[in-house]
């Protein structure tokens, strides 16, 4: 059986108003009308494959995982409580101690996927592999030259859906991800991996040492409060910060790829959301009580409570909800951060 590592972490500011650090974007309905942490649980919901979901989350989002887990009907979750954010290699970490030899699904709780099931079949693909102790990164084949992601060169085929890594690319520039696209065997990286517990922690102690030990004492000296695990919170603060693809993925000695299209999205910003989201003919994305008049290329977004109409404006972000209003061009979305942050001061 598959343990899905469902990792809730996330503060999603590039969402902000909508996403906060109280409720960030992974327990909004951001697409669809279940919250993204919901329809995550769904896509492992298949006790045929999968075990009980492990879920790692800080203590401030343990009621809302919880909340959501209830009305998924999943009662038999354990959520892991980071005593604090150290980023997804310790994360991961902890929930490899409970794994033990068992395979985990590791992935974000925050993305959505149009066609879960290309994920649960590329997972199925690389179960021997796995089992026979290779570390398995799922990459997105890509549809354009986005500069947004980072990317997975693959290497030498070892079957009809898996390869060898060859090596990770950061963030590219516009030239190098159109020359990646025209000559294929390059992913987006997505952040989704297979692996037994006892597999990646072999890796992690052989090259970051510092990190497998500090998580291993925090994980020693846990205590249970029913499905809430809490590790010990002193020796996890003194764990590095590090994400997986740093301390582990980029020196694994077995790393494997499969290529998957499960129609993915990182929902990393509102001009994603803009592509995500219907749009009427003039290419506004509404979603709310909305009227948009000689408006084009907008998103739109009024909450419960409010409504929203525009007139003459085009490719504009404008969100209302709670007390906030939020509007900006849609090519400065990724900018929508300086806003949540400066907002975040007295």
């Amino acid at each position: 059986m598959i343990i899905p590592v469902i990792l809730s972490g996330g503060s999603g500011t590039r969402l902000w108003p909508v996403s906060t650090t109280e409720r960030p974007k992974q327990f909004q309905p951001m697409v669809g009308a279940q919250s993204m942490f919901r329809q995550t649980i769904a896509r492992v919901a298949d006790r045929a494959i999968f075990a009980p979901p492990v879920i790692v989350c800080g203590e401030g989002h343990a009621p809302l995982v919880a909340q959501d887990l209830a009305a998924e009907g999943v009662g038999d979750a354990r959520i892991l409580i980071e005593p604090a954010a150290r980023n997804t290699a310790p994360a991961i970490a902890l929930a490899a101690h409970l794994a033990g030899d068992a395979p985990m699904l590791v992935m974000p709780s925050d993305h959505v996927m149009t066609k879960p099931a290309a994920l649960v079949g590329a997972v199925r693909d690389a179960q021997p592999i796995v089992a026979s102790g290779a570390l398995a990164t799922f990459g997105i084949r890509p549809t354009r030259p986005e500069t947004g992601y980072g990317y997975i060169a693959a290497g030498a085929a070892l079957t009809e859906t898996l390869e060898r890594v060859a090596r990770f690319v950061e963030k590219p520039p516009r030239d190098k991800a159109e020359a990646m696209l025209a000559a294929g065997g390059h992913y987006w990286n997505a952040g989704i991996f297979l692996m037994r517990g006892d597999a990646y922690l072999n890796e992690l102690a052989r090259q970051r040492g510092d990190i497998a030990a500090a998580v291993a004492q925090s994980f020693a000296n846990l205590t249970r409060d029913g499905a809430m695990l809490r590790p010990d919170a002193a020796a996890f603060l003194a764990c590095p910060s590090e994400s997986i693809d740093y301390a582990v993925m980029e020196g694994a000695e077995n790393l494997v790829v499969a290529a998957v299209d499960p129609g993915w999205s990182d929902v990393g910003g509102w001009e994603a959301m803009h592509t995500l989201l219907p749009q009427d003919a003039a290419g506004n994305a509404s979603v709310g009580d909305v009227l948009a008049i000689d408006a084009k290329g907008n998103l739109l977004r009024a909450d419960a409570g409010k409504r929203l109409s525009v007139l003459g404006i085009d490719n504009l972000v404008v969100i209302a909800t709670g007390d906030d209003i939020l509007i900006l061009p849609r090519e400065r979305a990724q900018e929508v951060k300086q806003i949540a942050e400066a907002r975040k001061k007295p």
